[in-house]
């Protein structure tokens, strides 16, 4: 039986993620990701009509489950807002150590694309961490703490931040400071709510 064109989409898609996340976007080629996806460049440039589309299109695929897995970080933890906040980057911290872990492919893809701000993986990137702080916000504001987009805001910096940092010295232990820093937050603005 021959595949169907959404079953190469996804294979390009999923080879492409996977080259890009471990070597970087501008090191992987069209030539590699269509070799290791088993098609011709001819049949990815049918998917896609460009690398930047393609790179724009991994993006997108990840942008939902990156989310989801935050909200499941968020959810198992038990107790109160600062220990399921803190919960996150805990979580963050153990994934950091495995040794194929490259950081936030969404900030690795920003930094690769820091000449180029209108790039559509740029904005895509931009707008899945508007999407996450939205979320943070609205977690936030469910407990009654005044100012929840500030929070929120304060909780993405720290988690970029520990991203930013853990490229650097590759040590988990800075996620889980940045995690105890924004429990720390939390408590504060529960305590003056």
């Amino acid at each position: 039986m021959p595949r169907q064109p959404t079953d190469t989409r996804e294979r390009i898609l999923s080879a492409a993620s996977r080259l890009f996340y471990a070597d970087g976007i501008r090191a992987v080629g069209v030539d590699a990701v269509a070799e290791k996806a088993g098609i011709t460049k001819r049949t990815l440039y049918y998917h896609f009509r460009s690398k930047d589309d393609l790179i724009a299109a991994c993006l997108e695929a990840r942008d939902q489950p990156n989310l989801a897995l935050f909200a499941r970080w968020f959810d198992e933890a038990e107790g109160p807002l600062a220990a399921r906040v803190e919960n996150m980057f805990r979580r963050l911290a153990r994934a950091a150590r495995h040794p194929k872990w490259r950081g936030c492919g969404f900030l690795r893809t920003a930094a690769e694309l820091a000449s180029m701000p209108g790039h559509p993986a740029v904005r895509i990137g931009s707008a899945h961490k508007k999407r996450l702080e939205a979320w943070l916000e609205g977690k936030v504001a469910a407990e009654g703490i005044g100012n929840a987009s500030l929070l929120a805001r304060q909780i993405v910096l720290l988690l970029d931040g520990a991203f930013s940092v853990m490229l650097v010295h590759r040590d988990a232990a800075y996620v889980e400071a940045a995690g105890s820093a924004a429990a720390t937050l939390v408590g504060a603005a529960l305590a003056r709510s």
